[in-house]
């Protein structure tokens, strides 16, 4: 469903990524991890196309380089690490900008998307926050408006930047199961970056692990999330041992003092 094939960007007169490759069949979920300044939401704003690059990206059987805006946000729908959520918007208002991409220039949402994004909103259990403003919000609760937004769009493609950033940890469970509820429902295929390792080897079907800007690593969450890999790229010390299902648990160790 995405390919990407030796994607490099340079920003600032710096290379943020160099000939980057990867390959996300339709209905699996891929983590994107590294350390800071590894290049991980500059990977997703290429692939969404919004950040100048060299390289191809391939959605689906469509070179990216071919879509005009509309078409490529019907194929694939982004939702930012730091979204603008407009305080005094309502979640519904918000959620219904998912359709952008479907009403005609100059024209007005039709009945049919005011019914998918309420479809969504139900989804979601956010029924109940259709009338209240975004600024309102607790953060679990914009996490999820701003996931009903990317939904809304349709698209079968959802790049999701950090969606557990700020979040408590019963609020990250919550955002994840739901994620891989949907995914599993209407076969989605997810492209996350992740901070939290344990998270990461815990949802995803395959790691990549990038590290000034390349690929350093890509496989299942066993063949990826090793003490030797994240020692090195991660400069910490850990201990890594099976977890659920025998996926990777990644544990800090303290050092001597």
């Amino acid at each position: 469903m995405i390919r990407v094939e030796d994607l490099s960007v340079r920003l600032g007169g710096r290379d943020v990524l160099d000939r980057v490759d990867l390959d996300v069949p339709r209905g699996e979920w891929l983590a994107v991890i590294g350390p800071n300044g590894a290049g991980k939401s500059t990977l997703l704003k290429a692939v969404m196309g919004v950040l100048d690059h060299r390289g191809q990206v391939v959605v689906g059987d469509r070179p990216g380089s071919s879509l005009k805006p509309r078409e490529r946000a019907r194929l694939v729908a982004y939702a930012p690490q730091t979204p603008a959520l407009p305080p005094d918007m309502t979640v519904f208002d918000y959620a219904l900008l998912g359709r952008t991409p479907y009403i005609p220039y100059l024209g007005r949402e039709s009945r049919r998307d005011r019914e998918i994004t309420a479809g969504v909103l139900a989804r979601l259990g956010l029924t109940a926050f259709a009338a209240r403003r975004v600024g309102e919000l607790s953060g679990g609760e914009r996490q999820r408006v701003v996931l009903a937004r990317a939904l809304a769009q349709q698209a079968p493609v959802l790049l999701l930047d950090e969606p557990t950033t700020a979040l408590d940890l019963g609020h990250q469970q919550q955002v994840l199961e739901l994620v891989d509820r949907l995914r599993t429902a209407d076969g989605l295929t997810v492209i996350t970056t992740l901070h939290d390792l344990t998270l990461a080897g815990q949802y995803a079907d395959t790691l990549l692990l990038l590290a000034g800007g390349r690929s350093v690593a890509r496989g299942a969450p066993a063949e990826v999330l090793t003490g030797a890999l994240v020692g090195e790229h991660f400069e910490a010390r850990v201990m890594i041992e099976p977890g659920p299902g025998g996926r990777p648990v990644v544990h800090l160790v303290r050092g001597r003092t």
